[in-house]
């Protein structure tokens, strides 16, 4: 048994030693987790011993990560947008990529109605009520267990959301100012080639967009006339090599002022348009 310093060093060696991406980061957030305590508590109490008890503790979630189970689901939660979410097998874990998206909505979003299709954890809806004055906010899924876990969200970060069990727009009535939708995008043969910590543990209906990963793009842009209001605005985050192919698909339906946003990475994420 060693000192908080010590044991983090070894957690770091032991990720390491098993090849597991961001070892040390996710060596900190384990041990932080076991502990409760923050950066700065780390360093005024390095040097002091760790207790007995919570290193059997942190031995165990070390060796779950080794097995591959992603960070966020080992220690329950996520950051995104400066909340914590809730997150689980059942939902797809919040990413940076998909703040891009939220950030561009809430340039538009003060006192607008907005649907938030395949919402899963909820953190995009939530995370635009919080941040954007909306008039009213929803939030659909096709599962159960995601929903679930999104209404917890917003209850505990006193948000007020209405969730509503839907295949895209099955149950879904009245039309809204904004739509946007983190769907499922990546085409169903390169899934055996993502990460374990993805392919293994994140919600396959929330990753398999089919043969191309356009299947959803397609059904909801066919709809969107119906369920769009003049002059409303679709959002979409999109895989980093289908921004022409999403804003073809809008151009189609006669959408305007289609353009296509990058991510922190310079890569295309987003793609947009307008109701005309």
């Amino acid at each position: 048994m060693g000192t908080y310093y010590e044991e983090l060093q070894r957690a770091r060696k032991f990720l390491r030693i098993h090849n597991i991406a961001d070892a040390d980061v996710d060596a900190w957030y384990l041990l932080a987790h076991v502990l409760g305590i923050n950066r700065a508590d780390f360093f005024m109490l390095r040097e002091t011993l760790f207790p007995e008890d919570k290193l059997q503790i942190l031995d165990n979630l070390l060796k779950k990560r080794v097995m591959h189970i992603p960070l966020q689901h080992i220690i329950g939660c996520q950051e995104f947008m400066g909340f914590t979410f809730e997150v689980n097998e059942h939902v797809l874990i919040p990413r940076q990529d998909t703040e891009c998206l939220v950030e561009e909505v809430l340039k538009i979003c003060h006192n607008k109605s907005v649907l938030d299709l395949c919402t899963g954890s909820g953190c995009i809806i939530i995370s635009l009520t919080k941040l954007g004055s909306l008039k009213s906010a929803t939030g659909s899924d096709i599962s159960d267990k995601a929903l679930i876990t999104a209404k917890r969200n917003a209850n505990r970060l006193n948000t007020e959301v209405e969730f509503l069990h839907s295949d895209l727009f099955d149950n879904i009535e009245g039309v809204y100012d904004i739509i946007v939708s983190n769907p499922p995008y990546i085409p169903t043969k390169e899934i055996k080639e993502l990460m374990p910590e993805v392919r293994d543990f994140e919600p396959i209906t929330a990753l398999d967009g089919s043969s191309d990963g356009l299947l959803f793009y397609r059904n909801i842009i066919a709809s969107l006339n119906r369920y769009l209001k003049k002059g409303g605005y679709i959002f979409f985050e999109i895989g980093h090599n289908q921004g022409m192919d999403v804003s073809n698909l809008l151009l189609k339906e006669g959408f305007i002022e289609v353009s296509v946003k990058k991510d922190l990475s310079g890569l295309d994420r987003i793609v947009s348009g307008k109701r005309p």
